[in-house]
């Protein structure tokens, strides 16, 4: 194992913070970012991965998305590198996703705030001179898609021999998307001294074969996957709906909105989320309080009577706080982060549905997160409906429905004799309907029923069989072929249409370089995704032939694809791009 004899040693348990933190070696001013953040506990592969990384060891590890491993390689990379040398760039980190090079930038920003860090993204799809003016100033952590980490290595305008730390993170999603000889490339330019840390949430001969290239003795670590009964919560029904994080809250408040539970608990995963969800959710009128480990006891106290009185419907919490605490039954537990291991999941979502009553699990997903979320359903043996988030159509009606509902309990179980000379009065000068109407529709208004809302953008997701297999997506026939070029035999991907036979609502795109290029799928996967811009989970069927290959995508987004394709290289090359004829 590899040893940094120039790092100082890692601090003991720091005074005055989190002891789960602190105990793990990280220095003061790292955990008073923590506590500004809300954090209260390492995860799991935090706890294992941080003190080896720390201690200049390189590190080999499986986990999946959401177990807090951005964190797990954030924290002691900002650490290493503030007590090193001060050359530019000193981190590189590699990513799949044009979507993942932003989320793990703005991951670094945040933690790196006390130590002053600087960060840059860089992937395709942006405009490259204010990335080429960000190199020249310097940045201390790089965070790229391969191809446009290699574009600009080719450019001499990024320079990786003084890089004291490579991340490569989801790096089977990477090598899925056909980036296996950008990786090699890429890293052969970095100093044999440096550091390095795989994460991959799978770990097939491929992502060994690339660990014993590049690795020099790692510390493994596999986050196994905790065993969960079967059916643990039978009578919970289980829905997730999958929104990009900025729109998270707002998805929130219209899931809660559409469901008026009288009794939900929210679990968000740090204290400063809980502190805001609960100010949003008490700004549009519900009534919420939030509970989590920066509380003293009597605060806690009260907030928990409030709830088991009914003066409070919604509990915001984290798993930490939530821990012993005697909460009564629940209608809804609702995931306002999916969390990071089945078994945690099933903990949460066993608080509703008890004592042989009906309850509701409610997950918000982000686009990444449904591979996740299909591992919980395996665990657990339970199915997880993924439903399109409520319009603002479906809410209205839903306010009006809950209108009548009222009043048609009113009628029957109220004394409204004192009301009638009133309507009788009203229904002398009009028609008696229209007063009817009238007063259905205050009631509605009172009842928030004409609160201007705005549309929440639909994603697409990956229904659950192809939610994980790329290379079922992009061409090839199963795991055998992971990583293969398609051959004549394997064009056709499993469970797609051939050609002539396209899914509705998709365009088949053509692009003029094929087989005898060198064209894999995962290239042309790969130049949609981060050059265009598209989600790779749009991505159809693609076929390729000797000379020119076929890709189906969202009509809706051909357009786009065609014009930024057109302008790209594919493997170095241009080629003509434009919508196939058949």
């Amino acid at each position: 194992m590899k040893h940094d004899t120039n790092h100082p040693p890692a601090p003991t348990a720091v005074h005055g913070f989190s002891p789960g933190f602190a105990a793990l070696g990280l220095e003061a001013r790292i955990l008073t970012t923590l506590e500004a953040l809300g954090y209260e506990e390492p995860t799991p592969i935090q706890r294992e991965a941080i003190p080896p990384l720390l201690a200049g060891k390189d590190l080999l590890g499986q986990a999946a998305t959401g177990t807090g491993k951005t964190a797990a390689f954030t924290l002691p990379l900002l650490q290493r590198i503030a007590h090193g040398a001060k050359q530019k760039p000193a981190a590189l980190i590699l990513v799949p996703t044009r979507e993942l090079a932003i989320q793990v930038g703005e991951a670094v920003q945040r933690y790196g705030k006390e130590l002053r860090a600087t960060v840059l993204a860089v992937y395709g799809g942006q405009a490259i001179g204010p990335q080429f003016h960000a190199l020249r100033r310097g940045v201390d952590v790089i965070v790229a898609t391969p191809g446009r980490a290699l574009d600009h290595i080719r450019r001499q305008t990024l320079k990786l021999n003084q890089i004291q730390v490579v991340v490569l993170d989801e790096a089977d999603e990477m090598l899925d998307m056909g980036f296996a000889e950008d990786l090699d490339a890429i890293l052969e330019q970095t100093p044999a001294a440096k550091q390095t840390a795989l994460f991959s949430a799978t770990m097939p001969p491929r992502i060994r074969s690339i660990a014993h290239r590049h690795l020099k003795e790692p510390v493994e670590i596999t986050i196994a996957k905790e065993p969960v009964k079967a059916g643990a919560a039978p009578r919970v029904q289980q829905t997730a709906y999958v929104v990009l994080r900025p729109h998270r809250g707002a998805t929130l408040a219209r899931v809660i909105d559409m469901a008026a539970p009288k009794s939900a608990l929210v679990f968000c995963r740090t204290r400063v989320e809980v502190d805001e969800v609960t100010a949003m959710l008490n700004g549009r009128g519900h009534r919420a309080e939030a509970i989590h480990g920066g509380m003293g006891q009597s605060q806690r106290d009260r907030v928990m009577n409030a709830f088991r009185t009914g003066q409070t419907e919604l509990l915001v919490a984290t798993d930490v706080a939530a821990r012993g605490l005697d909460i009564p039954h629940v209608s809804h537990v609702i995931n306002y982060d999916l969390p990071s291991s089945a078994e945690v999941y099933v903990h949460r979502i066993g608080r509703t549905g008890r004592a042989g009553r009906e309850g509701a699990a409610i997950t918000i997903l982000d686009p990444r997160e449904q591979r996740l979320l299909r591992s919980i359903e395996q665990h657990t043996k339970a199915k997880v409906t993924v439903a399109p988030v409520p319009t603002v159509a479906d809410l209205r009606a839903k306010r009006l429905e809950r209108t009548r509902a009222a009043v048609q309990e009113a009628m029957e179980t109220e004394d409204l004799d004192r009301f009638a000379g009133v309507v009788q009065s009203l229904a002398a000068s009009g028609d008696p309907a229209k007063v009817a109407a009238a007063a259905v529709k205050l009631i509605f208004r009172a009842q928030g029923g004409e609160r201007a809302e705005q549309e929440i953008p639909a994603i697409q997701h990956r229904p659950p069989e192809t939610h994980r297999p790329m290379h079922r997506q992009a061409g090839y026939a199963d795991d055998r072929y992971r990583g293969a070029p398609a051959r004549s035999g394997e064009r056709q991907p499993v469970g797609r249409p051939g050609r002539g036979g396209r899914e509705a609502g998709m365009a088949r795109v053509y692009i003029g370089a094929g087989r005898d290029a060198g064209i894999r799928p995962g290239d042309l996967v790969g130049a949609i995704a981060n050059e265009a811009k598209v989600n790779s989970s749009v991505i159809g069927a693609i076929e390729i032939e000797d000379r020119f290959s076929i890709v189906d995508v969202p009509e809706a987004m051909a357009k786009g694809i065609i014009e930024v394709l057109g302008r790209s290289r594919i493997k170095g090359r241009k080629v003509g791009v434009r919508l196939f004829r058949e």
